[in-house]
């Protein structure tokens, strides 16, 4: 099932978008990266207590291992905790407790709950002399430790020429190290959101300056109207993810603007091309109501206009045609086509006007393609009826058809007066007419004849061109390889 965005999210500009991901970015890392670092820290400092607590169980033993009797043992530890802050004591025997710190008596955890970390046993025989003074029952003396303290417990054989074992235990009190941990997690939660501000500030403002070409190409974009297409996008000026849409927006502007120049140019032309039949068919009608006529003259007059009409007929089909071409008009009806047997159709049908002027008809070669009939028969057509009434007498019009490695080419030429360079590049527009010595007097043709054929050739895939050289004019249609 597809997913919709919801309905707030997508009003959210692509700033506050791009912001609000950054700050969330940037406050996941800082708190991951706060996390383990006080994470690190407390972690050293478990094994720096650690590391002390076993120290002050090794003096111990040493000072039991040195000492001559259980008092002096005793005196000793005395001493040891009074130049040792924070750090607690057990030593006890078998029955009675030795030696104890006053401050277990708070605690909250017994010292034989907590983790050995320091094991060391050696038995030796009990001092006859012991000092009833500093001992107590193991009962009567619990020895316990809050919680969070460090602990650890040995064993040391007991001072004197006796023999037995003591057991110490011992709890190192960790509260510096708890003060400052507690002091570093309330600066770190400052920093953190000092700086995901910080960052969300930031964010916004990178993302508000990296999407100023864009806003630079909006403006530009809202510059364009009808008279002015010659607005582009900055494609220099942007960063390189966006350049490829500018210049694909440019691209797009480029178009645009060439067909609606050339939109308003065969509105133009058209106007010009129906003012003189309509004018002519207004003109003769008037003439013709000012007084009355016989029935011959009204007869001559309605087939003056029917003449008119017809070549208004032909127009609009014409650029109907044309419409329907220029816009992804798709083959009707698609065929195996032989080229020599069309254009000796075509011959047949024009003979009588070549034989009028005396005119040759050659044709040379033969070729398949693959198109339409009637619209190939009609690019043909129009080519022919061209060469025919801009050929002098006694001249010759010859159709070439050869296949080439990039198609079929089929060229119609035809001696007569050259084509000058300037006119071969709009032969093919639409409503174009070469120069007064190129116009037949016995024409009713619109300009749209050799348009039409361009347009044949775009629906069929080829092209067309025209050339003029040593007094001979030449237009030749290119036919794509059919498809296996």
């Amino acid at each position: 099932m597809p997913m919709t965005p919801r309905p707030w999210l997508s009003r959210l500009t692509l700033t506050a978008r791009l912001t609000a991901l950054y700050t969330l970015v940037s406050a996941t890392v800082l708190l991951g990266l706060g996390w383990l670092t006080a994470t690190a820290m407390s972690a050293h400092f478990d094994e720096l207590d650690q590391a002390t607590l076993r120290d002050k169980v090794h003096l111990i033993q040493e000072l039991g291992s040195t000492s001559a009797n259980l008092p002096e043992f005793t005196s000793r530890l005395a001493d040891v905790m009074r130049s040792h802050q924070g750090l607690t004591l057990t030593v006890s025997s078998a029955d009675r407790v030795i030696f104890a710190s006053a401050d277990l008596h708070s605690a909250a955890h017994t010292a034989h709950e907590a983790p050995a970390t320091a094991h060391a046993t050696a038995t030796t025989t009990p001092s006859a002399t012991a000092t009833p003074s500093a001992t107590a029952p193991l009962a009567t003396t619990p020895t316990v430790a809050p919680a969070h303290w460090q602990s650890a417990q040995d064993t040391l054989p007991e001072p004197g020429p006796g023999g037995g074992t003591l057991t110490v235990q011992a709890a190192l009190d960790p509260v510096h190290h708890t003060h400052f941990m507690a002091r570093f997690q309330r600066i770190l939660f400052v920093y953190v959101a000092l700086a995901t501000l910080a960052s969300g500030l930031l964010g916004w403002l990178a993302a508000r300056n990296g999407l100023s070409p864009l806003r630079a190409m909006k403006a530009r974009a809202q510059a364009v109207s009808a008279h002015k297409l010659d607005e582009r996008m900055p494609v220099d000026a942007v960063p390189v993810e966006l350049a490829d849409l500018a210049q694909s927006l440019n691209d797009m502007l480029v178009r645009l603007q060439a067909d609606f120049e050339r939109l308003s140019a065969f509105s133009s032309d058209l106007a010009h091309e129906l003012r003189t039949p309509i004018s002519n068919l207004l003109t003769q009608t008037q003439v013709t109501l000012t007084q009355k006529r016989t029935a011959d003259d009204y007869r001559d007059a309605l087939a003056s206009n029917s003449e008119e009409f017809q070549r208004l007929a032909r127009m609009v089909s014409d650029m109907l045609f044309l419409a329907k071409t220029e816009n992804g008009l798709a083959l009707p009806h698609p065929e195996t086509i032989a080229l020599e047997a069309e254009v000796a159709a075509l011959y047949d049908f024009y003979e009588a006007l070549a034989a009028d002027r005396q005119l040759r008809l050659h044709m040379e070669g033969s070729a398949q393609i693959q198109g339409d009939r009637l619209m190939v028969r009609r690019a043909l057509s129009n080519l022919l009826s061209n060469a025919i009434r801009h050929s002098p007498e006694h001249g010759r019009v010859l159709t070439r058809i050869r296949s080439t490695p990039h198609g079929t080419e089929v060229s119609v030429s035809n001696e007569g007066e050259a084509i000058g360079p300037d006119a071969l590049p709009r032969l093919f527009d639409r409503f174009y007419r070469a120069d007064a010595a190129r116009r037949h007097p016995a024409s009713d043709g619109a300009g749209l004849g050799l348009a039409i054929t361009r347009a044949i050739m775009q629906a069929h895939g080829g092209s067309v061109a025209a050339t003029s050289a040593n007094g001979v004019n030449r237009f030749t249609l290119v036919f794509p390889m059919p498809h296996p």
